[in-house]
């Protein structure tokens, strides 16, 4: 692949979304570099995910355990699973650098995240940082930023 169209750039990211939906989570960890990224800052406005707490901020490793945590036979706190949905609005492209191999788009969305009777509505933006890789698009960073990314949250059992 050469440098991806804008087209190509938010196909990728509708299909991301749609692979977390449909639980299809080790089809999701391929999409991430080796040293990708997932993080969700806890502050407004955070610029350093590792000198400031954050919700979460997992390299390609942690993502591995907490999905196979997730798939578990005796993870009990999972059965039944959690189920989500993502509503996203248009990505929009917020940065082409071919020269660098690097792609950004800014999404905002909607996430459900619900398990018996609990269901929790998240407003969030979500940012892919994005290279070419082998010929395919692949995530260096995902950074959540919810809305209301201060307030006290439950568990986040999946991933927006």
């Amino acid at each position: 692949m050469e440098a991806p169209t804008n087209q190509q750039l938010i196909d990728f990211v509708i299909h991301e979304a749609r692979l977390i939906d449909q639980h299809r989570l080790d089809e999701w960890l391929d999409l991430f570099t080796d040293d990708g990224i997932y993080w969700m800052p806890l502050e407004w406005g955070q610029t350093d995910p590792k000198l400031t707490t954050s919700l979460m901020y997992e390299d390609k490793l942690l993502l591995t355990i907490r999905i196979e945590r997730l798939k578990g036979k005796r993870t009990y706190s999972q059965k039944p699973k959690s189920r989500c949905h993502h509503v996203l609005q248009t990505p929009q492209i917020d940065k082409r650098d071919e020269a660098n191999n690097e792609f950004v788009t800014w999404t905002p969305m909607h996430y459900v995240e619900t398990r018996y009777d609990d269901q929790q509505l998240y407003a969030a933006w979500a940012t892919h940082t994005l290279a070419v890789v082998d010929g395919k698009l692949r995530i260096r960073l995902k950074r959540v930023d919810l809305v209301n990314c201060d307030a006290a949250f439950g568990n986040i059992q999946l991933f927006m």
